[in-house]
């Protein structure tokens, strides 16, 4: 993929550096971020773990991919990227205003990052046994949640959030992951529909992604 197909990596003059897999769910998630703020970054991708470069290696001690490089900063943490760069670049806010609703929205993405990336991470890794077990799993756990979005646009809320940057990358990969929501989820495809037809959200995705699809 080529610099310029992705619009918040304008490289020239950027100070800010994402290295990023292609087609990893929790990279795409802060690209969704970055896009929605149009962020000035440079993307670095990273096709998989063998082929991380040597500054990598230095700069995250876990020796992952998503790590984000602001000057002197270096985060590696997803939920602490998301947050910086919610309170780096304010608008337009993805966080709410007041500390309840602050930390419910927290609370929201760790149990997403629990209960659904934590299955996701079976699919991927395709473990011998694990792998459909955790298919049907994932499937089952999104399909409870399709009350959620019958009440409000978004995730327990009207207006768009971190909560659906975390969760709509992992709703676009069902597909790729032979996953298909019963016809009584309704109302959950309404909202990843309404979530993929963002602008920043169709800019965030890689080739790979885009042929996930």
């Amino acid at each position: 993929m080529e610099p310029d197909d992705f619009v918040p990596r304008l490289g020239r003059g950027a100070v800010m550096s994402l290295y990023s897999a292609d087609a990893e769910p929790v990279s795409h998630a802060i690209r969704v971020v970055l896009a929605e703020k149009a962020v000035n970054v440079e993307i670095r991708f990273v096709s998989n773990q063998d082929e991380r470069p040597e500054d990598l290696h230095a700069l995250n001690p876990y020796d992952s991919i998503l790590t984000l490089v602001d000057r002197d900063l270096v985060l590696y943490e997803p939920q602490i990227i998301m947050e910086y760069l919610d309170e780096r670049f304010p608008h337009p806010p993805l966080m709410p205003v007041d500390p309840v609703t602050r930390a419910n929205s927290r609370l929201y993405r760790y149990r997403i990052q629990r209960d659904i990336y934590g299955l996701v991470d079976l699919i991927e890794g395709d473990v011998a046994g694990g792998a459909e077990e955790a298919r049907r799993q994932l499937r089952d756990h999104l399909t409870a949640l399709t009350p959620v979005f019958e009440q409000t646009r978004f995730f327990m809320a009207d207006e768009y959030s971190l909560v659906d940057c975390y969760l709509a990358p992992i709703l676009w990969r069902l597909l790729a992951y032979g996953i298909r929501l019963p016809p009584r989820s309704r109302g959950l495809r309404a909202y990843a529909d309404r979530v993929f037809e963002r602008e920043a959200f169709e800019r965030s995705l890689t080739d790979i992604e885009r042929e996930m699809r």
